[in-house]
């Protein structure tokens, strides 16, 4: 009896609901009948032109940088003014040399521009400038994060982020009148300004962006994982080695190729420290260089709209442009496929 007096109730209270469930009205659904306040709509509306205002930013910069560079490929009278397409990669026998060279003397009878010197350049300078400031960056983000204690980390934490602060040209001119002089008299170089001078101010502005996201990244790692190897009898360097940090290396990896993004880029240190020669020494860090940022910066402004070396300075910031997308778009590659192995075991 007590069981069928239960069933009745709850068959009644069942019937209910349904009763009061079918009396109330519906629910109104979001994209149907449901309409967000003014101000949010205004908000999003405004949001969304920025967002594509961004894009079509860069689109416009692109599209205005193609514009001027590309008629290089078919204008005969640039062609023949730099010797053809083929002398801007390859070596040639210029007159006064005895062998093929390569070259970057855009000013004279016969102008010589070959772009190969100016990337190498570039890339001896930015190699230069990673392995200096990589290993300090994450080594500091590393101590703040993990070891420091709070006083300090309260000091150190806008100490190191107060260099991105600084104007790039104040770096070029440290690098310039310190940097310079300490560098020639410890080292005992040939050249006062040279590609570890410019490397050494190039890296002040690189290690703030990758201290910054890599404390970040190694600070949100959650406690319950350190907190599990300690509980496992682990010291605390074995946790931040083999805990903290490959739990953080996807958010370390993106600091660093931000940093060497904003390396690449870079104009005013190198154009002042770098001694801006397009020579071909290549493993020497104490020879002079030149980078495409710092040529397109002093050069851009001297020349004739529309002429070869008008085209050839915008094809540079062309081929600049291009490898700064890859770079990024293999960062997040990168960077997707370090979150994917460690968060899902691999698979």
């Amino acid at each position: 009896m007590m069981n069928g007096a239960s069933e009745a109730e709850v068959a009644r209270a069942v019937s209910t609901e349904k009763t009061e469930a079918a009396s109330r009205p519906p629910r109104p659904k979001l994209g149907t009948g449901f309409r967000a306040p003014l101000t949010d709509r205004i908000a999003e509306a405004i949001i969304r032109v920025l967002a594509f205002s961004a894009v079509a930013a860069i689109v416009l910069i692109f599209v205005f940088i193609a514009k001027e560079a590309l008629p290089l490929f078919w204008e005969h009278d640039a062609q023949d003014e730099i010797g053809g397409l083929s002398a801007l990669a390859l070596p040639r026998v210029w007159p006064g040399h005895d062998t093929a060279t390569y070259l970057w003397q855009p000013v004279g009878d016969i102008p010589k521009m070959n772009v190969v010197p100016l990337f190498l350049g570039t890339l001896r300078v930015t190699i230069l400038a990673m392995l200096i400031a990589v290993p300090l960056a994450i080594l500091a983000a590393i101590y703040v994060s993990q070891y420091a204690p709070r006083r300090a980390r309260e000091i150190l934490k806008p100490a190191i982020e107060l260099l991105a602060s600084i104007p790039s040209v104040v770096l070029g001119f440290f690098s310039l009148i310190v940097v310079a002089t300490v560098v020639q008299d410890l080292f005992g170089l040939t050249y006062r300004l040279n590609a570890l001078v410019a490397a050494i101010g190039l890296s002040l502005a690189v290690i703030p962006l990758v201290f910054t996201i890599a404390e970040d990244a190694l600070r949100a790692v959650p406690k319950e994982l350190e907190a599990a190897a300690l509980a496992l009898g682990a010291r605390k360097h074995q946790v931040v080695m083999r805990v903290v940090v490959p739990a953080a290396l996807p958010g370390i990896a993106a600091a660093v190729i931000l940093g060497l993004g904003r390396a690449i880029g870079e104009t005013m240190v190198v154009l002042m420290a770098s001694g801006n020669a397009a020579v071909m020494d290549v493993f020497s860090p104490g020879a002079s260089a030149r980078t495409v940022t710092a040529t397109i910066a002093s050069e851009l402004g001297e020349v004739t709209q529309g002429d070869a070396h008008w085209r050839v300075l915008f094809l540079l910031g062309a081929v600049l442009f291009v490898v700064t997308f890859v770079l990024n778009r293999l960062g997040a590659i990168i960077v997707e496929r370090l979150h994917r192995h460690l968060t899902a075991g691999g698979r």
